[in-house]
């Protein structure tokens, strides 16, 4: 399918500055073009993510994309969407952002090739420009009035803006200019926030090089069905860094989508054909209880970012915690199927009797429930029933020496930690 037309009906676009002309410029041309993330922490989480799977796309048709990371925006912030001023970063702690998030968006495309992707840090050419080059030569091209008149700047004259989230516009303007007339970028792409930005960098491109014509186009705002976040569990967001959401954690994200959001989820964040979504349509329609629209996204996303033994991992532990049988598990990935469950911590002087474990966790109500627990079967300890009365959380069942799990019943699960 014809790139723009797909992503018209992903439902992708949001905002264009010029449809006919982007048209004509992507028919006629291989365009650079580029997206930017600042590293204000040391992850990305699944929000950020359409904008750059969108410039994925671009590459997958010929395009080439510019990922910026902004070693020097990050350092001043973006106004862009919040109330208050943020917190400005060392310089320390942006600099290892910065490696982190690049490591990250390097999994998305392809540095290599044919269809390179390029990688470029806004630090390497904004921290060079002292502060007077940056009153005359970039300053004097962005008035007042016109920035007073961005949603970004506007919406935050009543509870304050500093002068340094104030230039922001500008800076990222500055970002545009330098790709544009160095790597002859014509299009930046961003969230629905960013247009404000995008806008201000394009009429900087306009006036400092003789009325040349650049655009910009930006990504819908994703939200949920029930008008939840997208991207936000009871447990918090959801990251691209493994140590912060696991894959298993990330799996299961994306197989929990409802019904009335899987479909947009797949157009949205999946490389599947039109055809195959449709399908996959098709049978959330007739055939719910099967799931095969969330299964599908699921190993489409947890492979793109964590790479197939990752997902080969979070549907190994997803197959294991349905059966019950965690025997086929590592202590590794036993841990991470179960890092949110309920957890006691078990001290060296207290009673291992499993009687007296399962009342000390409040797994059981009181002893006597306890030993009508162990003795009609319905505990287990890492997946094993465990029917006598006298049994010990000792030796192997300590997984590792750190923790045990104990199940009570079809469903809940708890876990034992050693002191």
């Amino acid at each position: 399918m014809e790139l723009l037309n797909d992503l018209a009906w992903r439902g992708i676009i949001y905002q264009q500055t010029d449809e006919e002309g982007m048209k004509e410029l992507l028919e006629n041309e291989s365009v650079s073009l580029y997206c930017g993330a600042d590293p204000t922490g040391d992850s990305l989480h699944i929000g950020h993510l359409l904008p750059f799977l969108t410039m994925r796309r671009f590459q997958n048709h010929g395009h080439r994309p510019v990922v910026l990371v902004g070693g020097a925006t990050g350092q001043i912030g973006d106004p862009s969407g919040k109330k208050e001023e943020r917190s400005l970063l060392t310089t320390e702690q942006v600099e290892h952002n910065v490696k982190s998030i690049q490591a990250q968006l390097k999994k998305i495309f392809s540095i290599s090739g044919e269809k390179t992707a390029v990688m470029v840090n806004n630090l390497d050419w904004i921290g060079k420009i002292d502060m007077i080059s940056f009153l005359r030569d970039y300053g004097k091209y962005v008035g007042v009035n016109y920035m007073l008149a961005k949603d970004t700047i506007s919406s935050r004259l009543e509870t304050g803006i500093s002068f340094t989230e104030f230039t922001y516009t500008i800076i990222q303007a500055m970002d545009f200019n330098h790709l544009y007339k160095e790597l002859n970028c014509k299009l930046q792409i961003g969230g629905s926030d960013q247009w404000g930005n995008i806008t201000t960098g394009l009429e900087l491109i306009r006036k400092m090089n003789d009325n040349a014509k650049a655009f910009g186009m930006t990504i819908p705002l994703v939200t949920k069905a029930d008008g939840t976040k997208f991207g936000k569990t009871e447990s918090g967001a959801i990251w691209l860094d493994s140590e912060k959401t696991s894959p298993y954690e990330f799996y299961q994200f994306w197989f929990n989508a409802s019904d009335a959001d899987v479909v947009k989820y797949l157009k949205f964040f999946t490389f599947l054909e039109k055809e195959t979504i449709e399908g996959l349509e098709e049978s959330v329609q007739n055939e719910p209880h099967i799931r095969a629209a969330q299964k599908a996204l699921a190993e489409e996303m947890t492979e793109m970012i964590h790479g197939k033994e990752a997902l080969e991992q979070a549907q190994r532990i997803t197959s294991a915690l349905f059966s019950g049988d965690l025997k086929v598990l590592s202590s590794s990935e036993i841990k991470q199927g179960f890092k949110d469950v309920p957890t006691y911590l078990l001290e060296e002087e207290d009673s291992t009797n499993i009687v007296d474990v399962l009342v000390d966790a409040k797994i059981s109500s009181s002893k006597r429930q306890a030993r009508e627990d162990v003795s009609n079967g319905a505990v287990y300890i890492n997946g094993d029933r465990v029917t006598d009365l006298n049994f010990h959380l000792e030796g192997q069942v300590r997984l590792e020496d750190e923790f045990t799990i104990v199940r009570r019943g079809k469903k809940k699960y708890f876990m034992i930690q050693y002191s």
